[in-house]
C-alpha cells in the first residue's frame, strides 16, 4: 500500500491558525470527509476533513500548535493502493462494475494522485480513467456549527467541470467569511442554491458527476468520439464566424443598437449603484455599463456591444428591472454575441471565460472613470460635477468625488451585502479601503478602521483649526444632513450659536464619533443618605456651605475611583496604551445661560464634605457668571452630571473625552423595596453610567454601579 502525507487545505488565507482538537490517532481506519483536526482563528473554527479514505500511520500535529495552508498533517496509507493493477485487469477482463462505491471513491483519487504526477504532459493525452461516471450530492461541510449562514457568492455555473478543493460557494456571517469547497473532480450536474439563500450543515449544494468504474478501452472510444465530436464542433465554429464575418463586412459600421437589462434573477427595482460609462465613452463587448444592488448581492451589467456610448437613460439612485432601456450605443462592425456561437463552446472553459469577462470590465471601469474624469475638468461652472461637490468649504465629500471619478481605482471591489451597505450609510468609497479578508475581501473591521484613519487624518491635519460648523455637517465620510430652507414652511428666525455652544458641539459631536459608548443603569437607596444630609444642613450653612447631594455623590465617586482604578484613565493617542490616573479630579456638569460647561474639582480624595459643598457653589456660580478660567475646566478624570433638581428616570450621557467615563444622576423618587419581609418606602436614586468599551468592559461597569450605589446608601462606608 501506498502512503502520503495529508496537508492544510485552504483555509481562507488565515495563517498561524490553532489545532484546538485532532480528531484521529495513528491506527485509525477514516473514510473520505470524515474530520482529521479542528481548527479555531479568532473568528471561526473549521474542520479539516480527510480528502481519501485509508489507515492513519502517523499524526505530525499536536493540539495546540498553529497551522497554515501547506502545513504537514498526517501520513496515510491510502487503501486499496497495492491491488490497483488487479483492479484493472479485472475491469480489462469482464467490465464487472460491482465494487463498492468506496473503492471506486479510493481508486479515483489514487488515479488523481497518478494525474498530479504527470501533469506538464496531461493536456498533450487524454487522462486515465475508468470510464463509467456516477453522480453524488454536494452538500454543506461543517462550517463550525453556524445555522442559516448567507451565500454571498455562487463561484460555479451548471455544466461546469471542476476540481476537487475548487470553490462552489461562499458562505458570510456576522463573524467570518468563509469558501466551501468541492470535495470531488467532475462536472457539476445541477446547482440548487442561489445567491442570498441560507444554508446550514448537510444542506444541499447541487450534484455532480463524478469518475466511477469502466474499463480504458470505453475510454478510449469515448476519447475517439469527443475528438469527432470536437472535429464537427470546429467545422461548424468556422461556419458560424465565416457566415458571422460576412454579415459584418455587409454591414459596415453597424449601428444605433439598445442597451436593456438582461435577466437578473427575477428581482426588481433593483438600485443602480455605479454607472460605469458616460455619453460619448467607446467601450468593448462585456465592458460594465452599470452596477446593480439588491439587498443581497451586488452585479455588474455587461455591454452587449462594441462601439460608442450615445446615450444614458439612467442615473445612480434609479431603480430598474430586467428590459428597461440603460441607453444607446452606436455598434461599430460587431454584433452582440450568438446564442448559437456561445452554447457550441466548450463549458470547461466557462469560469476561464468569467475571469477573463470580469477583468475586462475590471479595465473598462478604469477607462470610463479616466473619461468621466476628463470630462468633469472640461464642464463649466454650472455643471453637475461642480454641484455634487456641495456648497461648503474644504474638500469635497467622498460622494462628490466619487461622481468626479476622482476615487475611482479602476478594479473591482470584493465585498459582501453588509458591508456594502455599511460603506453606503458612511459614506465610505469601498475602493478606498484596504481589504483584509480573505481573497481580498473587505470585511467591516476594515470599513471601521478606514473611517477611524481618515478621522485621524483630518484632526492631526485640521488641529484646532477644525471649523465646528463641518463636525455639524458630518465628518470622516459621514454623509452630511440636507440642507433645508425651513422659510417654506413659516416664519423663522436665525440666532448665532455663542462661543461656548460651538466649542461644546465640537466637544460632544467628536467625543460621540471616537468612544463607543455603552450605558449602564442602576439605583442607590439614598434614604439614610438623605436623613443625614437634612439633619446636617443647618451645620453646614453655619460653616458656610449649601449641603445638596451632589458633594456626597462626588466623593462617593472618589472612592470608586480608588476602587476600580480601570475608569481612572484615558487612551494613548496611539491606541497602544492606557495612562494610569493616581490623581482624583471630577468634573461637575453646570447648566449656564451660555451652554454647557464643565468645571472641575480637584484632588477630592484629599476634600471632606462640606469642603467639597463649598467648592461647588464657588465654581456653579462662577460659571453662571462667566467667570471660569481655563485652567478650571482642565484635567477631569472623571465627570458628573446630575439632572435630579430637574426630573427624569433615566438617561445616557455622552463621555467627556479624554475621559472614559460619566455618571448621570436623575431624580430620587419613592418606591416601595423588599427587604426580604416586607415591602418598605425607600428613596432610590437613578444612575446612568456611559464608558468607553474600548477601555472599560462591561462587567466592570456593573461592579462600578454596584460599589457606588453601596457607597450612597450606607455613607460609612466612606471611612473604610
Amino acid at each position: 500500500m501506498s502512503s502520503e502525507i495529508i496537508k492544510v487545505p485552504d483555509i481562507g488565507g488565515s495563517e498561524g491558525v490553532e489545532i484546538i482538537e485532532i480528531s484521529v490517532q495513528a491506527g485509525d481506519t477514516i473514510e473520505a470527509e470524515d474530520t482529521m483536526i479542528v481548527l479555531e482563528s479568532d473568528k471561526a473554527s473549521m474542520d479539516i476533513p480527510a480528502p481519501k479514505a485509508g489507515k492513519v500511520r502517523k499524526v505530525l500535529v499536536s493540539e495546540g500548535d498553529k497551522v497554515s495552508e501547506g502545513d504537514d498533517i498526517l501520513e496515510l496509507e491510502a487503501e486499496g493502493g497495492g491491488d490497483a493493477d488487479e483492479d484493472d485487469g479485472e475491469s480489462d477482463e469482464g467490465g464487472d462494475d460491482s465494487s463498492s462505491i468506496q473503492d471506486s471513491r479510493d481508486a479515483e483519487h489514487l488515479e488523481e494522485e497518478a494525474e498530479a504526477d504527470e501533469s506538464d504532459v496531461e493536456d498533450d493525452k487524454p487522462k486515465k480513467s475508468s470510464g463509467g461516471k456516477r453522480t453524488v450530492e454536494v452538500r454543506v461541510p461543517d462550517i463550525g456549527g453556524s445555522e442559516n449562514v448567507e451565500i454571498i457568492e455562487i463561484a460555479v455555473s451548471e455544466g461546469d467541470e471542476i476540481s476537487e478543493e475548487d470553490a462552489l460557494i461562499t458562505l458570510e456571517s456576522d463573524k467570518a467569511s468563509m469558501d466551501v469547497p468541492s470535495p470531488y473532480s467532475g462536472k457539476l450536474v445541477s446547482l440548487e442554491l442561489k445567491e442570498g439563500d441560507t444554508v446550514s450543515e448537510g444542506d444541499l449544494i447541487g450534484t455532480m458527476e463524478i469518475a466511477g468504474e469502466g474499463d480504458d478501452d470505453a475510454d478510449s472510444d469515448a476519447d475517439d468520439d469527443d475528438s469527432g465530436d470536437d472535429a464537427d464542433h470546429e467545422e461548424e465554429a468556422e461556419a458560424v464566424g465565416d457566415s458571422e464575418d460576412d454579415v459584418e463586412e455587409s454591414d459596415g459600421e453597424g449601428g444605433r443598437q439598445e442597451l436593456r437589462v438582461p435577466d437578473i434573477g427575477g428581482s426588481e427595482n433593483v438600485e443602480i449603484i455605479e454607472v460605469s460609462v458616460s455619453e460619448g465613452d467607446e467601450i468593448n463587448e462585456e465592458d460594465a455599463l452599470i452596477t446593480l444592488e439588491s439587498d443581497k448581492a451586488s452585479m455588474d451589467i455587461p455591454s452587449p456591444f462594441k462601439g460608442r456610448v450615445v446615450e444614458v437613460s439612467v442615473k445612480e439612485g434609479d431603480t430598474v428591472s430586467e428590459g428597461d432601456l440603460i441607453g444607446y450605443i452606436e455598434v461599430a462592425g460587431s454584433k452582440p454575441k450568438s446564442a448559437s456561437r456561445t452554447s457550441s463552446g466548450d463549458k470547461s472553459d466557462s469560469k476561464k471565460k468569467s475571469d477573463d469577462s470580469a477583468k475586462k470590465s475590471s479595465d473598462s471601469k478604469g477607462k470610463s472613470s479616466s473619461s468621466k474624469k476628463e470630462s468633469g475638468k472640461q464642464d463649466g461652472p454650472g455643471s453637475k460635477a461642480k454641484k455634487d461637490e456641495g456648497s461648503y468649504g474644504g474638500e469635497p465629500g467622498p460622494e462628490a468625488r466619487h461622481k468626479q471619478g476622482e476615487n475611482a481605482s479602476g478594479s473591482s471591489v470584493h465585498a459582501g451585502p453588509a458591508v456594502r451597505l455599511m460603506a453606503r450609510e458612511l459614506g465610505v468609497d469601498l475602493a478606498e479601503v484596504r481589504a483584509s479578508g480573505p481573497k481580498g475581501r473587505v470585511l467591516k473591521e476594515d470599513v471601521d478602521a478606514f473611517v477611524k484613519q481618515v478621522m485621524s487624518d483630518r484632526k492631526k491635519g485640521s488641529g484646532a483649526s477644525a471649523q465646528p460648523s463641518s463636525q455639524a455637517q458630518g465628518g470622516a465620510g459621514i454623509p452630511p444632513i440636507p440642507a433645508i430652507d425651513f422659510s417654506q414652511f413659516g416664519e423663522i428666525e436665525e440666532k448665532p450659536m455663542g462661543r461656548l455652544m460651538k466649542a461644546g458641539a465640537t466637544n460632544l459631536h467628536r467625543s460621540w464619533l471616537n468612544v463607543p459608548h455603552v450605558t449602564q443603569f442602576d439605583e442607590a437607596d439614598i434614604t439614610e443618605l438623605e436623613a443625614f444630609r437634612k439633619a446636617m444642613k443647618d451645620e453646614a450653612a453655619q460653616q458656610g456651605a449649601k449641603l445638596t447631594p451632589l458633594p456626597f455623590m462626588i466623593k462617593a465617586a472618589a472612592h470608586a475611583l480608588a476602587k476600580f482604578p480601570q475608569f481612572n484613565v484615558s487612551l494613548h493617542p496611539d491606541g497602544d496604551k492606557l495612562i494610569q490616573k493616581k490623581y482624583f479630579h471630577i468634573g461637575v456638569a453646570v447648566d449656564t445661560p451660555n451652554g454647557l460647561m464643565v468645571p472641575v474639582i480637584r484632588n477630592v480624595d484629599q476634600k471632606g464634605i462640606v469642603e467639597l459643598a463649598k467648592e461647588v457653589i464657588d465654581l456653579a456660580g462662577r460659571a453662571q457668571e462667566g467667570k471660569l478660567k481655563r485652567d478650571e475646566m482642565q484635567g477631569g478624570c472623571f465627570t458628573i452630571s446630575s439632572l435630579g433638581s430637574i426630573g427624569g428616570t433615566a438617561f445616557t450621557p455622552i463621555v467627556n473625552a479624554p475621559e472614559v467615563a460619566i455618571l448621570g444622576v436623575s431624580k430620587s423618587q419613592m418606591k416601595p423595596v423588599w427587604n426580604g419581609s416586607e415591602f418598605k418606602p425607600r428613596l432610590m436614586c437613578p444612575l446612568s453610567l456611559s464608558y468607553d468599551h474600548r477601555a472599560v468592559n462591561g462587567a466592570d461597569a456593573a461592579r462600578f454601579t454596584a460599589y457606588l450605589a453601596a457607597i450612597l446608601t450606607d455613607i460609612r462606608r466612606l471611612t473604610m
